[in-house]
């Protein structure tokens, strides 16, 4: 059974109103990072502090042990995916940002990131797939249509 406040976010990822979108947008990544309560966002938060500080070993060491108590809390995959992203390890990141798809098939930035991992890697049409995924979801993102540009721009 669909939860209707979750539908009723998504359906404000599309509305015609800024403000709407903005709101529906903050709200959800609010649900995602407090997903598994108080614990979960804690270690969510020290991570950011930890990887603001550089300290990109002790973030991941702390993300991964987080996925291993809860394996089913998307947005730990989705920190540690953009932790390897940023790192320029993109295979990894890829594998992560395809749990949290599996977990949570209405993450625009996941498959945002999928997108981006995907373009690193050169893989154009599978990015551009990825970006489409995502504004299907988040129809007014114009990162995601100037990214799908850019990709149709370097197909050979």
């Amino acid at each position: 059974m669909e939860d209707p406040s979750l539908a009723a976010l998504l359906s404000d990822l599309k509305d015609t109103e800024p403000q709407v979108r903005d709101r529906a947008t903050q709200q959800l990544w609010q649900r995602w990072y407090r997903q598994k309560g108080t614990y979960g966002f804690n270690e969510l938060q020290r991570a950011e502090v930890l990887m603001t500080a550089g300290e990109m070993v002790a973030a991941e060491q702390l993300l991964s042990d987080l996925i291993l108590q809860l394996p089913d809390f998307a947005e730990a995959w989705n920190r540690r995916a953009v932790l390897h992203y940023l790192q320029g390890r993109y295979s990894e990141s890829l594998s992560d940002c395809d749990r949290v798809i599996d977990l949570n098939s209405v993450h625009f930035g996941a498959l945002h990131g999928k997108g981006l991992n995907l373009a690193a890697l050169g893989q154009y049409r599978e990015a551009i797939a990825a970006f489409r995924a995502a504004l299907e979801i988040q129809p007014y993102a114009l990162i995601n249509q100037r990214l799908i540009l850019e990709c149709t721009a370097r197909l050979t």
